[in-house]
């Protein structure tokens, strides 16, 4: 641990994942998300894995799922996406992907949100934008999160890259986090290792940490 001006700086996972100012952010890890992606069944168990970890040791734990708004709420860059992803050229022809509180928004089975455990919606990429992510994690001391789901080039680095900004540690779960497109989530981890936002780890490293900690 580097330690200057009274700071405690972390340069490795193991100096990272201090439980009392740590958090889980299972990203995305909804039924309608995970179909498309096509490891989704070995992204879920490391996520679950995570997620047993997290627990055992009392981890801060929150869940994050995606939706759309009607089309007839979604505004010029909802409408815009919406064409882009759907191939359509007309805006009136596009449909909302996940309406909310439709089977796809669900979370994933297996995937049940404790009491003490919240769930955040949102309609943006970075769970930090237009969610109260920010104030939790800030009033409860945390200093760095644990990120996992789905997926890597959509949504975990534009999560990151705003957190980083914000003043956060992000700790990518790389075989925990799924992808949509291989090749995008390769150079958003290449991004991320080049400027540093975040630690890069994988499950299993993550799990023999926080079994062993005191």
């Amino acid at each position: 641990m580097d330690r200057f001006n009274g700071l405690e700086i972390p340069e490795s996972p193991a100096e990272a994942l201090d439980p009392a100012q740590l958090a889980l952010i299972v990203y995305d890890m909804q039924v309608g998300v995970l179909r498309q992606i096509e490891d989704g069944e070995r992204v879920l168990a490391n996520v679950q894995r995570l997620l047993d970890a997290a627990r055992s040791r009392g981890i801060r734990t929150i869940f994050l799922r995606h939706y759309f708004m009607p089309t007839a709420l979604a505004g010029v860059f909802q409408l815009r996406q919406a064409k882009l992803w759907q191939r359509k050229d007309a805006a009136a022809d596009t449909r909302p992907l996940i309406p909310h509180g439709s089977p796809g928004f669900q979370l994933a089975e297996g995937l049940d949100p404790r009491p003490d455990e919240a769930v955040i919606d949102k309609i943006t990429m970075s769970a930090f934008e237009g969610t109260p992510l920010d104030i939790v994690l800030r009033d409860c001391g945390v200093r760095s999160y644990l990120i996992a789901g789905v997926a890597m080039e959509v949504g975990i680095e534009p999560t990151v890259r705003h957190s980083a900004d914000l003043g956060y540690i992000p700790i990518v779960v790389r075989d925990a986090c799924g992808a949509g497109n291989k090749e995008a989530a390769e150079r958003s981890i290449a991004s991320m290792e080049f400027t540093g936002d975040a630690i890069l780890t994988d499950t299993d490293e993550v799990c023999a940490i926080l079994n062993n900690a005191p």
